[in-house]
């Protein structure tokens, strides 16, 4: 199945690019409320689950061992820039569990914002695992292992048990099965697995309203959705989608990009989850394809209007800060997404 254009770039007069796209948009008992696209297609979500990824945290009764506040849990599901605020709030998780930065198996990465590379410049040091986007998210892993006690070392490895604790519960939330078939290793080193778009979207829907969860896990799926959309900041930062979304939205909205142009998010009030890719997993895409949903599914005021418009509408500028085009949903969009 080839998949609608959805995106368009233009310069001038002219459309210079296109993004083509797939979408489910599904109900609490996974019912389509609106798709487009290949949704039955297994794609690899990335970043765009460490909500669901967090729930054992949460679940085992960890997060409360350790003290963890809202800011911390919303850490724990981050995709970071690797501002102050982000790696200060990491090392804390750290320290909470015993531990230093040397624990994480993440990875070093440089931080996503210029000003935040030069001061590490100007200090004289090099980025390291506390910098990586992912740094909260592996914080929190290593806190639930030492709740757990289990070995640290290796908790990245598949067998290890706090990614067995994180397969169970992807499984039984995108109630797809989730083998080494559909099994690769992602960009921070743990297991990703491919899941179809339906499948994801299921599991938002479920993660924003509690419906056909336990109890005990209905009520971990709220703590982490409200910790993020309480502290959108600690989830993205300062110029993301992800934070500027759930900032002018609120527990409306929660919104969560991940690698080569997927994203997931959840609208509680509809009872309503999301999940899309954009094909060739371009960022800009994606995001104006997440911007006009929301935009479609829901009543929003001017100044949500606006911050949407800076992802579908931006502009595509000059050197000199020239407005040469625009990065845009097609028109027709809305009704491909009301279906």
């Amino acid at each position: 199945m080839s998949n609608p254009i959805v995106v368009e770039v233009t310069r001038g007069g002219l459309v210079e690019s296109r993004h083509r796209g797939a979408l489910a948009v599904v109900d609490t008992d996974g019912a389509a409320v609106a798709t487009f696209g290949d949704v039955a297609r297994p794609v690899y979500p990335r970043s765009a689950v460490k909500a669901l990824q967090a729930l054992p945290l949460v679940e085992s009764g960890a997060a409360e061992a350790l003290d963890y506040d809202p800011a911390e849990l919303a850490l724990a599901c981050s995709s970071h820039n690797g501002e102050a605020v982000h790696i200060n709030a990491a090392r804390v998780m750290l320290i909470k569990a015993g531990l230093d930065e040397s624990a994480l198996e993440c990875g070093a990465q440089w931080p996503q914002l210029e000003e935040d590379r030069a001061a590490l410049h100007l200090a004289g040091e090099k980025p390291g695992a506390i910098h990586n986007n992912c740094s909260g998210k592996h914080a929190g892993f290593l806190g639930l292992a030492r709740v757990m006690g289990v070995e640290t070392r290796g908790y990245v490895k598949p067998d290890h048990p706090v990614q067995r604790e994180i397969h169970s519960v992807l499984e039984a939330m995108t109630g797809a099965a989730l083998g080494q078939d559909v099994c690769g290793i992602d960009g921070c080193a743990i297991p990703t697995f491919a899941v179809p778009l339906s499948g994801l979207a299921k599991a938002f829907a479920a993660f924003a309203t509690g419906e056909g969860l336990d109890p005990g896990r209905a009520e971990a799926c709220s703590t982490l959705y409200e910790a993020c959309t309480s502290n959108p900041y600690m989830v993205a930062g300062k110029g993301r989608f992800c934070t500027d979304v759930m900032t002018a939205f609120g527990d409306r909205v929660f919104v969560k990009t991940g690698a080569e142009g997927v994203f997931c998010g959840a609208i509680p009030e509809l009872g309503l989850g999301i999940a899309l890719k954009c094909d060739d997993g371009g960022t800009r895409g994606a995001e104006a394809m997440m911007a006009g949903v929301i935009r479609t599914l829901l009543d929003v005021d001017e100044d949500q209007s606006e911050v949407l418009a800076r992802f579908d509408n931006s502009p595509v500028t000059t050197r000199r800060g020239v407005v040469a085009g625009h990065v845009r949903t097609v028109d027709g969009f809305a009704e491909l997404v009301r279906g």
